[in-house]
């Protein structure tokens, strides 16, 4: 750097600083009787000995601050700590609002503020493709308080750093994980906390026992996805992805175990991961092979529609646990909580959560969904007055649930086609 470029740019940065402590004082003459804890948190963080004042992260526009439109997201922390910001981006954090929110545009006494979450301001172009359709079924205050108070991590440091102080003990305390990753739906916390590391952790400390930074924030990294090797709902990356984060946490584990024994508890996980999906699917194809016959109680077209697929059957992601029939919501259970457990438990070294949280649960709900769907059979055939049996289907009533197949994707074109073709030489008679 040009040597003459030096004193102005440390003479720059000076003046920046007086400026924003200048502008400090005058909030903190207020703020101290209104905020006192806040003005104290931030006497005592590094911001303050650094001299950076309310309005470098909160503007000087005291009305919009008031009105809440001039927010501290992500973007005005990133404008110093970008190596942070640049991990965050990367990793789940990073697409965790858009997760957990949906497009609001068609809810009745919708909060126009709500916009910022998906748009930039003054843009109807939406920064992610990422919709939740639980979130939109939700109150404003449940999709507030139940929802965003943990996917806003997304967008605010805060969610995790905190408002006003910077102590770095407060991020590295595995409760702040807590917050969000404890629950039915992915209990990663109470998995480590009742695990061997878990244990160690609060006995020895973390020179011993490995706590959530150590194996998902390496190095202080913010980017929490390094080493995994699976979507967020559980299905496997591509091969060559899920080699690259193997090789990531494989590394991570080695700061403790041997290679080949880290290799082994991992492949164990996964091979636990697969044989638990496949329970899933068998499920889905039950649910889906009802829907198909008209055998779902009450059917898609006879409840409230889903508030992005409409009246149709839906059992991906957006999968709902309210405004659906009984034996969909045994599939929640079972793909949301169960299967969650099982695989998040293998993977942490937790028996009891793989197990009998987990595997045993997912079983048995397996269980529930095949005898709820031979009740649902049993019933269609006795209304329609003819006894206990199900009488077999003509070739007509299996073209028509052959198409719902392929409409689907169920199955693919060229399956449809040989199966179609099949079945139309049964019905010319041919053998």
């Amino acid at each position: 750097m040009n040597r003459f470029l030096l004193p102005v740019i440390s003479l720059v940065t000076s003046i920046v600083a007086l400026a924003s402590a200048a502008l400090a004082a005058d909030c903190l003459s207020c703020h101290r009787q209104k905020t006192p804890a806040a003005v104290r948190q931030w006497e005592a963080s590094a911001h303050a000995r650094a001299g950076i004042g309310c309005a470098a992260c909160h503007g000087t526009d005291h009305g919009r601050i008031e009105k809440g439109e001039a927010r501290v997201d992500l973007k005005v922390c990133g404008g110093c700590h970008k190596k942070a910001l640049a991990d965050h981006r990367a990793s789940r954090h990073g697409m965790g609002l858009h997760s957990g929110w949906g497009c609001t545009r068609n809810l009745p006494n919708r909060d126009r503020q709500e916009c910022r979450f998906c748009h930039e301001q003054g843009s109807e172009v939406p920064k992610s493709e990422v919709q939740c359709a639980r979130f939109l079924k939700q109150s404003s205050e449940m999709a507030e308080i139940g929802c965003n108070y943990c996917h806003m991590v997304e967008s605010s440091c805060a969610a995790c750093h905190t408002s006003h102080t910077t102590d770095l003990k407060i991020v590295r305390d595995p409760n702040i994980c807590a917050k969000c990753h404890m629950g039915p739906d992915h209990p990663q916390w109470e998995m480590w906390q009742t695990s061997l590391h878990g244990t160690l952790f609060a006995t020895a400390g973390r020179e011993t026992g490995p706590d959530c930074q150590t194996c998902h924030m390496p190095k202080g990294s913010h980017n929490v996805s390094v080493g995994i090797t699976m979507s967020s709902g559980g299905d496997p990356y591509p091969a060559d992805k899920r080699k690259t984060r193997r090789d990531e946490m494989l590394q991570i584990c080695a700061k403790c175990h041997a290679p080949e024994f880290a290799r082994k508890e991992l492949a164990r996980g996964d091979a636990v991961r697969d044989q638990s999906h496949a329970l899933v699917k068998e499920a889905e194809l039950i649910i889906g092979d009802l829907a198909d016959r008209g055998q779902l109680d009450p059917m898609p077209d006879r409840r409230p529609p889903h508030p992005l697929r409409g009246n149709q059957l839906v059992l991906d992601n957006q999968l709902l646990y309210e405004d659906t029939s009984h034996i969909e919501r045994l599939l929640f259970k079972m793909k949301k909580y169960d299967y969650a457990r099982t695989i998040k438990g293998a993977y942490h070294q937790n028996p009891s959560y793989t197990h009998w949280y987990g595997n045993a649960e997912l079983k048995m709900d397996l269980v529930d969904i095949r005898t709820e769907a031979s009740r649902l059979r049993d019933r269609q055939s006795l209304t329609a007055g003819k006894g206990s049996s199900v009488p077999a289907e003509t070739t007509e009533e299996k073209l028509r649930v052959l198409k719902k197949k392929a409409d689907r994707g169920a199955i693919s074109p060229a399956e449809y086609e040989r199966e179609k073709g099949v079945l139309l030489k049964e019905l010319a008679g041919h053998p």
